[in-house]
């Protein structure tokens, strides 16, 4: 702890942000950091805990606390205060793989839980993370370092997303010759075309597959296993197989209506727009058209947000975001204390530039859709809504958010974004590799083992876990690696 005292000197301060009005002219980052010297300042705030609840990753109350990657938060946040920036970068990479997507799109389980945000604000420990990672690059720190003994084992991973993508990096790391199957055009799965541009440019992607190539790790693309590319023949070339295909089955709103001609699921509208953005700046307009269409967007997660987000950059002429439940408290409820993940109400970036440019909060609470209502060329005109209210299920004892009588109203809308999260694995990749699955439809394993019910066949991430953040996708495809590695060694030293 190089300044015992710097908590109590210095204030919380984070990059700075572009205007939402003048941000949303475009689709880049637009988070301005801080110098080096001022990150130093906010490295100096860290408290060096003696039980350093930020880099725990454990569950209290059914929610993660901390880091699921277990950084070495208190360790590397004094690096930065000394200015020794080499030794931290390599601190952080005793823990992580790709430091350069989480401290971009993470929402920072590591402050939530740190012991300043007891009585006052956390640690800037996600913007210290990506100084640390953006300095080795711009220092010439970071260098292809391939394996110097390969151990004659070859491994496939299929999936580009961030499980997918640390699995290789690991196996490869130890000495394994690792192929990577991707279905899409281009490598990254989630991080390409689940995350917009505003939040994770794909210039940082492709740095680090750059990186990966140059190590030895080879890419296949347009490879769809379980469909173009057999099952069979990967269980035959490979010593193993990992299974990293995602959480892909979008969950679906059934209700009247549901075929009118305007209503997408999110990760279809998502995708589309930033694959026309990457192969031609929206000239070849293979993206979901939006401007001056009033867009409905169910769900209030992350991926509801970005959809709030990319429609206003499209030029919508009004959105609208649905959440079934009650809106958060502000602040912390008695029932929800530190270090417990806060339960509260959080204004996203996608929020902030509909409350700029509509003049307020784009979200109503409480409220789902009953019918989408097509006109006669069977393009959707409006959408009929009803508010919710709790009631408590007899039977379960659960609490249920059931319609409320006398509430339904008919509101405009041209275009209908799903974005009510994801049910599970993709029943064809399952089948070709004749895996069992759980009720959640996720890749079945023992608890806390990544070896499926097929014998060299292993899995990681969200076809694992379930739908989850881009950090545990790290910590999935680490653990897998290491579960592969043991396999085909015997030990693993991962």
């Amino acid at each position: 702890m190089g300044k015992p005292t710097g908590f109590l000197e210095y204030e919380r301060e984070v990059s700075a942000e572009t205007a939402p009005k003048n941000r949303i002219k475009n689709f880049k980052e637009f988070h301005t950091p801080l110098p080096l010297e001022k990150q130093r300042e906010q490295g100096a705030r860290c408290m060096a805990c003696g039980v350093p609840f930020c880099q725990a990753g454990m569950m209290i109350g059914g929610m993660a606390s901390g880091c699921p990657l277990n950084n070495l938060v208190p360790e590397w946040n004094d690096l930065v205060y000394m200015g020794n920036w080499e030794e931290a970068y390599h601190r952080l990479m005793k823990t992580h793989c790709f430091p350069e997507f989480t401290s971009r799109v993470c929402p920072a389980l590591c402050e939530a839980a740190c012991t300043c945000n007891l009585n006052g604000l956390p640690v800037s420990t996600k913007e210290n993370e990506r100084a640390i990672i953006e300095n080795a690059y711009a220092t010439g720190l970071i260098k292809p370092c391939p394996p110097e003994v390969r151990t004659g084992k070859k491994v496939a991973v299929v999936g580009s997303g961030p499980s997918g993508l640390a699995a290789a990096m690991q196996l490869n790391k130890r000495g394994h010759q690792v192929t990577v199957y991707e279905r899409n055009d281009r490598i990254g799965g989630l991080l390409r075309y689940g995350i917009p541009n505003m939040k994770l440019e794909k210039w940082v992607i492709d740095r680090r597959l750059d990186l990966m190539k140059a190590e030895g790790i080879e890419f296949v693309t347009d490879a769809n296993v379980g469909e173009n590319v057999k099952a069979e023949d990967l269980l035959k070339e490979y010593d193993a197989v990992v299974l990293a295909c995602g959480s892909s089955n979008p969950r679906d709103i059934n209700v009247p209506g549901r075929d009118a001609k305007g209503v997408y699921f999110a990760v279809d509208f998502l995708k589309a727009t930033t694959k026309s953005l990457l192969d031609s700046n929206f000239e070849d307009k293979k993206y979901i058209p939006v401007k001056d269409k009033h867009v409905i967007v169910i769900g209030g997660g992350d991926t509801g947000n970005d959809c709030v987000g990319t429609s206003i950059r499209l030029g919508a002429a009004s959105v609208t975001q649905l959440e079934m439940m009650p809106k958060a408290p502000d602040t912390r409820a008695e029932n929800n204390p530190w270090p417990q993940w806060p339960r509260v109400c959080k204004t996203d970036y996608g929020q902030q530039e509909a409350i700029a440019v509509f003049g307020h909060d784009p979200r109503i609470y409480t409220t789902t859709v009953t019918e989408f209502i097509k006109n006669k060329k069977g393009e959707l005109c409006q959408a009929k809504l009803v508010k919710l209210t709790g009631q408590k299920d007899e039977k379960t004892g659960r609490m249920m958010m059931v319609p409320a009588e006398g509430t339904e109203e008919v509101v405009k809308a041209d275009l209908v974004l799903i974005a009510a999260g994801f049910l599970g694995s993709q029943k064809y990749v399952t089948d070709a590799f004749k895996v069992a699955t759980n009720s959640r439809t996720n890749v079945d394993t023992a608890p806390g083992k990544y070896v499926t019910s097929v014998p060299k066949v292993f899995t990681a991430g969200d076809m694992h876990r379930g739908q989850s953040l881009v950090v545990w996708a790290i910590r999935e495809g680490r653990e897998a690696a290491k579960a592969v590695d043991e396999y085909l060694m015997g030990y693993t030293n991962l």
